[in-house]
């Protein structure tokens, strides 16, 4: 294997400057953990830390922005656009590499096309480990054991959805079609895919729920051995971010969360029964920053152990990392316990 530099445990955000960037940077900070700031273009963040100026375009640009860091998080979407330069680059530069993608066609392409990159530089490449995907997988890990699965189940209910300005350009540039898991294959959704209606018990009661797979379909299929899996988000959710009238969201505490509650239920139907595992917390870019940032401090030194292309809940203990974060950022119900 080509031989790294030696380097500190500092963490390159890609994207700092943005919504999600500026909670991913607040959270290194509360854990006394160094970053560096890296955009697009020259820009105040939320955090005291060096800014480096390194286009999509540029790849040794790009390259010198992530010299001498162990990890590299990217918050920057569309990553159909993003991920694939600040992968190459985070190579290059012998760093791991998380992002928090929902999109599924990206998350699928990470996986699939920088494995043997990522094996041969010792690093991690570990895609959608935000609140889209990484929780999902997080939770669905939890519940397996060795069994083969039948079905997994995925229910978000927000009670509102302000969406950034990333998440508007996402959604128009993400116009592939959405996959479901079926006899244990990625296929696309069917369509009209039928609504139902899901009891997430308090505080969000009985949802009327859309069908809605986001990156954590590519997650679990990457990592679980699962027959059948569907996602589904609650209706008024998706009319919020569907409104071009819908505003972005503000704050509402000193941590600069907005004010919008979530329930994430995740059942789970192996051999042994019905396994149900439940998140509810504030906001979901804010929660991102600690799924991210628990990750990026686990990761061993580059070139010491974890590499190639991995899920959140692939490369680590899902049981470990949900404890190590719940009840600070969310809590956290397991049936049966």
């Amino acid at each position: 294997m080509t031989s790294l530099p030696t380097f500190s445990n500092t963490v390159a955000v890609y994207g700092a400057s943005g919504h999600t960037g500026g909670f991913v940077l607040d959270e290194l900070a509360r854990r006394g953990i160094d970053a560096v700031a890296v955009g697009r273009r020259a820009a105040a963040t939320r955090a005291d830390v060096p800014f480096r100026v390194a286009p999509l375009d540029d790849a040794a640009a790009l390259v010198r922005a992530f010299a001498g860091c162990a990890v590299v998080i990217n918050t920057a979407g569309p990553f159909l656009d993003t991920a694939a330069p600040v992968i190459e680059a985070a190579l290059a530069a012998g760093c791991h590499y998380i992002d928090v993608t929902a999109e599924q066609e990206s998350a699928r392409a990470t996986l699939q096309d920088y494995d043997a990159a990522a094996r041969a530089r010792g690093v991690a490449v570990i895609p959608a480990a935000g609140f889209y995907g990484g929780l999902a997988d997080l939770l669905a890990g939890a519940l397996a054991s060795d069994a083969p699965i039948d079905t997994i189940d995925i229910a978000i209910a927000l009670d509102r959805w302000w969406p950034t300005p990333g998440t508007r350009s996402t959604g128009a540039r993400n116009t592939f079609p959405r996959r479901v898991i079926e006899d244990g294959r990625l296929v696309p959704m069917p369509s009209p895919a039928p609504g139902r209606t899901w009891n997430f018990g308090l505080p969000h009661g009985a949802e009327a729920m859309e069908q809605m797979p986001f990156s954590e379909m590519i997650t679990l299929a990457h990592h679980l051995p699962v027959r059948r899996a569907r996602a589904w988000l609650s209706a008024g959710a998706l009319r919020d971010v569907r409104d071009p009238a819908t505003p972005p969201p503000e704050a509402a505490d000193p941590q600069g969360r907005s004010p919008q509650r979530f329930t994430m239920d995740v059942v789970l139907d192996d051999a042994r029964g019905t396994h149900r595992a439940t998140a509810r917390g504030q906001d979901i870019y804010a929660v991102t920053a600690p799924l991210v940032a628990e990750a990026a401090v686990r990761l061993p030194a580059p070139g010491h152990g974890l590499a190639g292309t991995r899920t959140l809940g692939g490369a680590f203990d899902p049981r470990v990392l949900l404890r190590a974060l719940a009840p600070a950022h969310f809590t956290l119900e397991m049936e049966p316990a």
